[in-house]
């Protein structure tokens, strides 16, 4: 299982020369390997580099606000000086000082950042700051995971086909049979579907593994085949060709099919693959109906990204990824111009999500992955994504509002103070007036109903 590094759901078979990274684990037999990289020179250890790197690298966002509000200060002063100079008229002068302020953006901006913060936060989405919401809202390119993020990352029954005028039910309960101890993903999505059917399953007897080809046993006095076209031909289990054509038709593209067979005679076949999450496909036409260019990364298999990325309609989808591949992918990106979001939930996610503009973690995930992100999704569910980023755009546009609304309530007042056109009383009203209205603008962001695109 060396889905902590690569990402792949299912285990993979490993024989003699095979590359085995350090930090995955064999599920099943004895392995005697060669160490040849240890520590900080592994696979692991890079991730665990990688991470660290970009955390360090990372730019500190300027705070615009501040500037802006000491910027309105001293340009407060340099017009009431201008205006005493020009015209000698101190009520001119006190009401070119009274109705310039800046507490609409300076108390108004960490109030909208706050707001977006327990809005987002009432929705089960954390954030880190309001740094990353503030990053949120340029994203314009949104980077996905496929196992964990765009999947459940566990294998589900998806058919079962008899052949031989097999029954169904009897293929599934025959293959539930021989797996319903196994510990292998595949096993054990296969005994869940037999018990969801409330089909009984027999206790068998004498169990051969035969590692990377599947399960031979003996129940009610006939042997049991479970698993690839090999472990039935060197068994002497003729495969008819319509079996064949099951195999050689559904393996690959994110499926897997397991032959199913009792005696010597081939039963049919069950069609295996992980599950996309329900919400996967709207969450994905969200935010292009958005305007956020989407890409799949995986270390799937290419024909499994590419038959994921066309079922979710993304705009790019690449497989067979290591996690500094990945990396690349988002530098690349990052270079290009683009401010990208990665979202992952596995430890071979970490560096991409480090990489990134900002880093989102399903809720689920690794705790490398949650410890590196951003922001995280806690419920794992991906509409929760279109919502974070609906909350940043909104949050972004309401302290633009603020940022124009102060400097055009302070000029205008400004120009017609120092032409004598407003008194310091009603300059004073003017000051109160529109700061209050910024901040209640940033305080209804407190209220606002869950966005939507």
């Amino acid at each position: 299982d060396q889905s902590s590094i690569t990402g792949e759901s299912l285990p993979v078979e490993k024989v003699e020369q095979s590359k085995v990274f350090a930090g995955t684990i064999n599920k099943d037999g004895v392995l005697e390997v060669t160490v040849e990289k240890i520590g900080r020179d592994t696979t692991f250890g890079k991730i665990i580099e990688i991470v660290e790197q970009a955390e360090k690298s990372r730019a500190p966002v300027q705070r615009v606000a501040d500037r802006l509000a000491a910027g309105l200060v001293y340009f407060a002063f340099g017009a009431a000086a201008f205006t005493l100079i020009v015209t000698r008229n101190f009520t001119s002068t006190i009401a070119v000082i009274i109705v310039a302020g800046a507490c609409g953006v300076a108390a108004g901006t960490p109030l909208a950042i706050l707001a977006g913060i327990g809005s987002a936060a009432r929705r089960g989405i954390i954030t880190k700051g309001g740094l990353y919401l503030e990053e949120l809202s340029r994203i314009d390119t949104v980077v996905l995971d496929k196992t964990g993020t765009l999947t459940l990352g566990i294998p589900a029954v998806t058919a079962v086909r008899a052949i031989n005028d097999a029954i169904e039910n009897d293929v599934l309960q025959t293959a539930a049979i021989a797996e319903q101890h196994s510990e292998h993903p595949l096993g054990e999505a296969i005994v869940r579907c037999a018990h969801e059917r409330n089909l009984p399953l027999h206790e068998y007897s004498q169990l051969r593994y035969s590692p990377g080809k599947g399960i031979v046993c003996e129940e009610s006095s006939t042997r049991i085949f479970v698993g690839t076209r090999a472990l039935f031909e060197e068994n002497g289990v003729p495969v008819p060709a319509d079996a064949l054509s099951e195999v050689d038709g559904g393996n690959g593209a994110g499926k897997t099919v397991v032959l199913v067979g009792r005696d010597r005679r081939v039963l049919g076949a069950v069609t295996l693959a992980d599950q996309l999450r329900t919400e996967a496909k709207q969450a994905v036409n969200d935010l292009k109906a958005q305007g956020y260019r989407v890409i799949l990364l995986t270390g799937d298999s290419s024909d499994t990204a590419k038959t994921i990325g066309c079922e979710l309609g993304v705009d790019e989808s690449t497989g067979d990824l290591l996690p500094e591949q990945k990396v690349e992918k988002i530098r690349t990106l990052l270079h290009a111009g683009r401010k990208v979001a990665m979202v992952g939930d596995g430890v071979n996610d970490a560096p991409a999500l480090a990489e990134a503009t900002v880093g989102i973690a399903m809720g689920q995930g690794a705790d490398v992955a949650l410890e590196t992100a951003d922001v995280t999704l806690m419920t794992s569910d991906l509409s929760r994504l279109v919502e974070v980023l609906a909350i940043s755009k909104r949050c972004y546009r309401v302290i633009m509002f603020n940022f124009w609304g102060t400097i055009g309530v302070d000029t205008a007042g400004i120009v017609l103070a120092f032409f004598g056109m407003l008194a310091p009383i009603i300059a004073a009203l003017i000051h109160v007036g529109s700061e209050l209205a910024f901040i209640l603008n940033s305080a209804r962001l407190f209220r606002q109903p869950p966005p939507g695109p």
